[in-house]
Order: C-alpha cells, then structure tokens, then sequence
C-alpha cells in the first residue's frame, strides 16, 4: 500500500511513522531543516518515553514518488490551496485523498444530499481548485484528535491521542476507506469509520471556530478562556450560533454546548494553534475554522452576529501582524 503524507509536519510525522512500521510503503512531502533532517537520519517519534525511527523516501518534489494509493493531507487548511497543483503527479485514476486537516473541507457538500447537493465552498476552496483537481470523489474525510508537535527538524513527539475517524462523504462503509482503518489500526491506531463524518467534522470545529480567535485576540489559554465569565459567554454564543447553523444542515451533536466548553477547559493552559501561529508569525487559519462559518450561515439563512464581531477583530489582528490576505 502506498501511502503519501503531504506536509509531514507534526500530525504527518505523527502518522508516518507507526505506518511504516505496520509495512506500508510510505514517504513524506516535506521542505527546509526538516526534510534535511529527515534525509540524512531518519525520522524519529518520541511516543511514551521511547524513540522510534523511520527511514522513509522523503522529498520537496512530489513528481518523483508517482501515483499513490493514498493522499494523507495534513497541511494547515489555508496552505492546501496553493499545492493542489504540486499534489497532481500523485493521483491515480483511484488515489484516495485524506483530508486530515482542521475545519469544513472543499468536499463538505458533496454526496451530502438535499438543496446544497455539490455546493463549493469560497472560503477554503476559492476559485473551486480543489474541487476540481483533487475532485470530491477522491475524498476521505479524517478528524485528527491526537496532539504532537516538532521539537526539532526530523523528530516528532507525541503528546497524547491516538484517535483519527475515517469517513466517506456518503456515508458508505467502502473498501478503499475500510482497507485505510485496517493498515491504521495495524500501525496502532484508533481510526474507526464513521458513517456521518460530518457530525465529528463540526463536533472538533465547534471548539475551534470560537477558542482559536478568542485565543488570538487575548492570548489566554483554554483554562483561562473557559473559566472567565466574560470569554466563556462569547465562547457560548459562537457556538450556539455555529450550532443553528449545523442543525439545518441534518448535523447531530453528541455533547451539549456547556460540556464541550468543559471539556476544552479540561486540557488545561493550552495555546490553540491560531495563538501559536500568531505568536510564531505564521499565517493564520482563520477562513476554515471561522470565515467559513458565516459563509454557511448566509447560505441557510442564519445570522451570525457574534461570530461576526470576532471574525472581524480576528482578522484585522493577523492582517496587522502580516498573517492574513
């Protein structure tokens, strides 16, 4: 089974390396100190107090690995755009694409049914490049739940989760998606598949799209976000309002709004990752985990106020640190 993780940074390092391990014949797309890295020593997983390395083809030419059997994308959402063309030379007439990325993926409307049938979003999919190069048939859709980072070029460590739900955009329990979770489960990971991946979709993106700028605009970590009276209301009324969105779209939630809340607060003095990126002058993720929140509302015809006035502050936040176009 050929695997290609694109963007083999912390969550693709992550996955590299246990596939490898479990005999798919994996490489990494990658640039800069650590695709050096990873050329020169392997790549290396710091899991439980114990290193693990790997010695797969790692490269910064996708052209040279050919056609794959899968596409793990595990860049952040907002950098998929402008590698569509370079992901070209690894799709096969049945190359599956993994989105392993956070927020709606280009492929959310596809084999949805009803009136938004093939609906293309513009916030994370402008001009509908994805859509038509990837192509929503392609897709797969994947939650990733476990965190890790990079503590130097070539090594990744893992912090905790081992959780990634697989899904078919139509539900369907499919050879090619169950082949997926068997070579996961094999390398020791938990990767059930769901039959509305949707639902886990907007279950993480429901945290997302209110801590992750509430973050960026405070600089407050989760415990302090969901603790004070103040953020925790605009949390709140975020969701709530995401929520009304996601009911006319046939979304079911398994948590009520104050348990997910709970539960952020539980992980403790968290940086999300738009308050690491803004502190590391990195681009920002706030079309997929937000923008593309009141596109939706506008097209069911729910109104969004709060998320409004926060993804207006957000965005002019990162567009003065240069973080956002």
């Amino acid at each position: 089974m050929k695997i290609c993780i694109f963007g083999a940074g912390a969550t693709g390092g992550y996955l590299a390396v246990p596939l490898a391990q479990a005999g798919a014949e994996v490489s990494l797309v990658a640039r800069g100190a650590h695709l050096t890295a990873m050329r020169s020593n392997g790549l290396k997983l710091i899991k439980d107090g114990e290193e693990h390395v790997v010695h797969p083809t790692c490269t910064d030419d996708p052209a040279e690995l050919g056609p794959q059997d899968y596409i793990f994308v595990t860049l952040k959402a907002h950098s998929v755009p402008g590698t569509v063309d370079a992901m070209a030379p690894l799709l096969g007439n049945d190359t599956a694409v993994v989105t392993a990325f956070n927020g709606i993926p280009y492929w959310y409307f596809y084999r949805h049914g009803g009136a938004w049938e093939n609906q293309q979003l513009q916030t994370v999919d402008r001009g509908s490049k994805q859509w038509d190069v990837l192509r929503p048939d392609r897709a797969i859709g994947c939650i990733v739940y476990p965190a890790t980072e990079v503590v130097e070029p070539g090594v990744i460590k893992h912090v905790y989760g081992d959780k990634f739900p697989l899904g078919e955009p139509s539900g369907e329990v499919t050879e090619r998606v169950q082949r997926l979770s068997e070579i996961l489960t094999a390398a020791g990971l938990r990767a059930p598949v769901l039959d509305r991946i949707r639902d886990e979709i907007w279950l993480k993106l429901w945290g997302n799209l209110c801590f992750n700028p509430i973050s960026a605009l405070t600089h407050a970590t989760l415990d302090v976000i969901t603790s004070d009276p103040g953020t925790r209301a605009v949390a709140k009324a975020m969701m709530l309002e995401a929520k009304a969105i996601a009911d006319k779209l046939d979304v079911h939630f398994r948590v009520d709004v104050e348990r997910r809340i709970d539960g952020a607060g539980k992980v403790g003095a968290h940086k999300t990752s738009m308050l690491q990126d803004l502190e590391r002058s990195r681009p920002m993720e706030i079309d997929a985990l937000v923008s593309v929140i009141q596109e939706l509302g506008q097209l069911v015809g729910v109104e969004t106020p709060t998320i409004d006035v926060v993804l207006a502050l957000v965005r002019q936040r990162a567009s003065v640190a240069g973080l956002y176009h």
